[in-house]
């Protein structure tokens, strides 16, 4: 089985060059890093707390955060404890103990802040004294470093390796967990290295003792860590990680020669991303995984450029590509369409000024307004300690004094993932937007959704993809497909003869017919997602028309006589997942009322289909899971339209998506 952290291609003999490589050259080796990288901490954006930039925070922007630091500090530090940890090994509950680690980060991150503002501003926002949050800083900071593991527990490989729920201190494992605890010390050594030396000395020692051991001698001493992407499969842990090791290499290695060797390492391994994008930008994870994979790249290029005084920046046309594509992604409002483990609503506290500041500076207006119309001055404390500076001391970005708007494009395609996103006016959410998918099923986070088609009125998908509900031990164990969100037969694709899709690479459409900005047409033959013998044994075309406002999702069939014995049934479906209120009106009509949907207009959609002999079957999906409760509310409704037994095997079927008036 293929699982879903798949199939990037790693750069081979005959392919272009490493971007950074080609850019850099061997002054980003470790003999070139050594000097490059005097004075390092001197030319970041994110001063120490007694640099007059602090006194530029505006008290108004940390209502809600400063709130919440306060009222946490009167309470017990949230405590993880080893039943915690082992309950992933035990019943494949993630969240006991991930939720605990993450609440005690957030109240870190909290901390530093208030301890960092100055009087006059610490006094607009609480009673409390400077001294009191540097103690609560200490105390945070301290029980990190005692805390066993950094790895979260479905990462670690404890249990596989020797069979214990325990986390092993000889042994540290270096996961995405692991990365954020290092940056984050990192990011609080910098800002209140002269409070901490006076108050708790010798906690910066320990700060730099336990990230050596626990990061930076792992990363150096082993090359077999699965996200370094040695093998050509490169996903979004090696930015993720990379990006943090260079903020903890920078921060708290104060030896010149080891310093440059780990920066010179993860420089190799963000290279190795870089150098899997494809030449459109796209991110097969999705627009939620962008974040937290190309933003990182991102970010770890930014911070690499400032340390070295503007020596190492790149202005890489694959970046500017990368920048549009969160974009191109866009419904309206805070919906997006998602693609594999992503959600389709935006979180809350992504770092929209980061990808302001690059767009901004490759020149990409749509890209940096999008931003922009999103971006907020408030830290946001689930957003990690380094991207809370960042909102709370960047300098002035050169973005207009006026928020913009987004640019809510009228049409994007991206041929490496075969993705189009056509929308019926350009600048505006009023009427019909329309997402259509090709790709294939061995895509990183992959969810079998070959074919699929997301329909948003007004902004607001209807015809919707249930995207990622909360992780478990099943979620990348070889029984994730046995997870519902995850599989064909609830996403809006067929299902000939009863057909799953399969899993892996080569389950994958065939684009017939390419979009263009004038004709947003995709067509795709999507036979050899179900195993069939021949791509072209179902095709469907997906259409905007602009004019009358209307989508056109055509489906065409011949299957092989040999399809149903491949462990289908006598049925062919065809399946839609909706969002809302679903009535039947009549033969062949269906309205979907957007009861409950976030940001809606009240409009909703009609369904309209033909052959009219189709039987309707109607399943309701109580959304128990917590991620996906907040985003659709308390249901989604599966509408299945059943073939008559003369279409079965060989027929056509199309649905008609208007907006109601």
């Amino acid at each position: 089985m293929v699982l879903p952290f798949s199939t990037n291609a790693a750069p081979g003999p005959g392919t272009p060059p490493f971007p950074l490589q080609a850019a850099w050259g061997g002054s980003a080796g470790a003999a070139g890093l050594m000097s490059m990288l005097n004075g390092a901490k001197r030319r970041l954006l994110v001063r120490p707390a007694s640099d007059p930039q602090w006194s530029g925070v505006a008290p108004a922007a940390l209502g809600r955060f400063a709130g919440e630091a306060d009222r946490s500090r009167s309470m017990p530090w949230p405590q993880p404890l080893v039943s915690h940890y082992a309950r992933y090994f035990r019943d494949g509950n993630r969240t006991a103990y991930e939720d605990l680690v993450a609440a005690r980060q957030q109240r870190l991150t909290r901390a530093v802040v208030m301890a960092a503002l100055p009087a006059p501003a610490l006094a607009q926002v609480c009673a409390s004294t400077a001294s009191e949050w540097l103690d609560e800083v200490i105390d945070g900071a301290y029980l990190l470093c005692e805390q066993s593991s950094w790895s979260w527990a479905a990462h670690d490989d404890v249990y596989a390796r020797a069979g214990e729920v325990v986390p092993d201190p000889s042994r540290p494992y270096l996961d995405l967990g692991a990365g954020e605890v290092a940056a984050q010390l990192a990011w609080l050594d910098h800002v209140l290295a002269g409070q901490l030396d006076q108050r708790a000395p010798g906690l910066r020692k320990r700060l730099r003792h336990e990230t050596l051991d626990r990061v930076i001698r792992p990363f150096l001493d082993r090359h077999d860590w699965h996200w370094l992407g040695l093998d050509g499969d490169v996903h979004n842990w090696n930015p993720w990680i990379h990006s943090n090791l260079i903020t903890a290499a920078l921060l708290l290695v104060d030896e010149p020669e080891l310093q440059a060797q780990t920066i010179s390492r993860c420089i190799e391994g963000l290279d190795r991303f870089l150098a899997v994008i494809p030449p459109d930008g796209a991110i097969d994870e999705g627009f939620a995984y962008w974040w937290n994979g190309a933003g990182r790249a991102l970010e770890g290029l930014a911070l690499l450029e400032q340390a070295t005084g503007g020596e190492l920046n790149v202005d890489l046309p694959m970046l500017r590509e990368l920048v549009a594509f969160p974009h191109r992604m866009h419904l309206g409002h805070q919906w997006y369409l998602n693609v594999a483990d992503g959600p389709a609503r935006a979180a809350d506290n992504l770092p929209w000024d980061m990808l302001q500041r690059w767009a901004l500076r490759l020149g990409d207006s749509e890209a940096a307004a999008h931003a922009g119309a999103l971006a907020s001055n408030a830290p946001d404390d689930r957003a990690g300690l380094g991207r809370v500076l960042h909102v709370l001391l960047a300098p002035d970005s050169g973005a207009p004094d006026v928020q913009p708007e987004p640019p809510l494009r009228a049409f994007s395609y991206h041929p490496s993932v075969q993705i189009m996103v056509a929308r019926q006016t350009a600048g505006t959410v009023q009427g019909l937007t329309l997402a259509a998918k090709g790709g294939h099923n061995g895509e990183h986070h992959n969810h079998r959704d070959v074919g699929s088609v997301v329909v948003a009125v007004d902004g607001v998908p209807l015809l919707v993809d249930a995207g990622q509900p909360t992780y478990t031990a099943k979620t990348f164990g070889p029984d994730r497909y046995e997870i519902r969100a995850m599989q064909s037969s609830w996403h809006c694709v067929p299902a000939p003869l009863g057909l799953e899709q399969g899993t892996g690479p080569e389950f994958d459409a065939t684009v017939l017919r390419q979009p263009t900005a004038d004709d947003p047409v995709l067509s795709l033959a999507l036979g050899c997602a179900y195993g069939m013998d021949r791509a072209d044994r179902w095709v469907r075309t997906s259409s905007l028309d602009r004019e009358p406002g209307m989508v056109v999702i055509d489906d065409s069939w011949t299957l092989p006589p040999d399809a149903e014995s491949a462990g289908g049934s006598a049925d062919t479906d065809i399946t839609y997942l909706l969002a809302g209120t679903v009535e039947l009106e009549g033969e062949s009509t269906a309205t979907i009322f957007p009861d409950g949907i976030p940001d809606s207009s009240g409009r909703g959609v009609r369904l309209r289909w033909k052959p009219a002999a189709a039987v309707v079957l109607i399943d309701e999906w109580p959304l128990e899971d917590p991620l996906l409760n907040q985003v659709w509310g308390e249901r989604l409704t599966r509408l299945r339209f059943r073939m008559p037994a003369e279409s079965r095997a060989h027929g056509t079927f199309t649905l008609t998506v208007e907006a109601t008036s």
